[in-house]
């Protein structure tokens, strides 16, 4: 068996961002003010429908306030899918690593001739900025793309396996 069939599998608990909690929060406020205005001031049936419009809001937005980043390394591809409140999973995307140009911590070195490039940046990590060490790795995709990921040491290691070239862990 060669190292190309490696599967590897890392699970990333992702902390939301400000505006999906304080969303969530406002949506649970307005719910209970339009129940209470259609019980007690007679709003009727506005006053309902207000309050289904808040509550399918605050579900949404607690659905996406819980999520996990999970990222599978299989034959020379990484996937990457969105796990939601740790019920529904959600595809996000799948990239060769043939097509990868350089992996290396977010604060390496070797990413600096990428720095004033205009890339698409896509944040799969936990976006915790408060960790040390920096735990996330940034690769650089096609010369399109800037995604950040915050993968496990054998992750890395299994994508260092066929592609040593590219794979800096500095």
């Amino acid at each position: 068996m060669s190292n190309d069939a490696n599967y590897v599998e890392c699970l990333v608990p992702s902390k939301a961002s400000p505006l999906v909690v304080i969303g969530k929060y406002v949506c649970f406020a307005l719910a209970i003010f339009f129940l209470a205005g259609s019980v007690l001031v007679n709003m009727g049936i506005i006053g309902l429908i207000l309050f289904i419009a808040a509550c399918v809001g605050y579900y949404f937005l607690k659905l996406n306030a819980d999520i996990e980043f999970e990222y599978q390394y299989c034959d020379r591809e990484i996937t990457v899918d969105k796990v939601l409140n740790k019920a529904s999973r959600k595809h996000i995307c799948n990239y060769s690593v043939d097509k990868i140009e350089v992996l290396a911590p977010s604060k390496s070195y070797h990413l600096d001739e990428y720095k004033n490039r205009t890339l698409n940046v896509h944040d799969y990590s936990s976006r915790n900025k408060d960790a040390q060490p920096d735990p996330t790795y940034t690769f650089i995709y096609d010369g399109k793309e800037k995604i950040i990921i915050e993968p496990s040491s054998e992750f890395v290691q299994a994508i260092k396996n066929v592609a040593p070239r590219k794979v800096f862990t500095d």
